[in-house]
């Protein structure tokens, strides 16, 4: 997940962001099944190394992936060719996404809104991701909101998350932010994180004129019932 103005903080680590995140996969299946759904093209916002959209293509669905960080789009094409894919692949921030095409689904996969640490940035966003959807379009972004045990567990200690790369989480649970770094050797970076309630996400989504077709607790759908994570798919609303 990549999104914010430039110089991007994952331009510092973009070889390093594929080993950080080597765990997570639970994802990917969810993303590609909704892009096959969708039929394409898939527009992802925030697409790092091509985590989600290299499998998406892999599938037969045509990806246009932005990302804020020229590294991170440098690994997502030499991912895609070791795959033997084509994404089309462009520099932008997800605010104002370089994209004119219009499609039925925009992925934001990763928790990457969280990168919008403002509510006039949030809006930008959801706003940007509807301007680029078909009437009846989709928008599928994941989130989340730290449980209480995740905060003392993690807060301001260096936590080995995969061999070599260690990971600090610092919570700030008054102002809801999450200061985030990463390091390897001599490849660091940190960048700021902001957390809202579901409720509050919803609200967002009012605004920017979608309807909340469903809210789930996981990727395999299930209902929320008030964890960390939640996925949503919202609609756009043409009335």
């Amino acid at each position: 997940m990549s999104a914010g103005p430039e110089p991007s903080p994952y331009d510092a680590i973009a070889r390093l962001y594929d080993p950080w995140s080597a765990s997570v996969t639970e994802d990917i299946g969810f993303y590609v099944e909704e892009s096959l759904a969708a039929g394409g093209p898939v527009v992802e916002l925030a697409c790092g190394t091509g985590r989600i959209a290299v499998p998406v293509a892999k599938a037969g669905v045509a990806v246009i992936g932005v990302d804020a960080s020229a590294g991170m789009l440098e690994v997502a094409r030499e991912f895609a060719a070791a795959e033997g894919v084509e994404l089309d692949l462009r520099l932008g921030d997800l605010r104002e996404p370089p994209v004119t095409e219009r499609v039925p689904l925009v992925l934001i996969p990763f928790r990457s809104l969280l990168h919008m640490t403002s509510e006039a940035e949030r809006l930008r966003a959801l706003h940007a991701a509807r301007d680029l959807l078909l009437p009846g379009g989709r928008l599928i972004f994941d989130v989340f909101a730290p449980s209480a045990e995740d905060v003392e567990d993690t807060h301001g200690r260096w936590l080995e998350r995969e061999p070599g790369i260690f990971e600090r989480a610092d919570w700030d649970q008054g102002e809801r932010t999450l200061t985030l770094s990463v390091r390897r050797n001599d490849e660091a970076s940190t960048m700021l994180l902001a957390w809202l309630s579901p409720a509050e996400w919803r609200l967002l989504l009012d605004r920017a004129g979608f309807d909340v077709e469903a809210q789930w607790g996981w990727f395999d759908r299930r209902p929320y019932s008030g964890g960390e994570d939640v996925v949503f798919a919202a609609v756009r609303r043409d009335a």
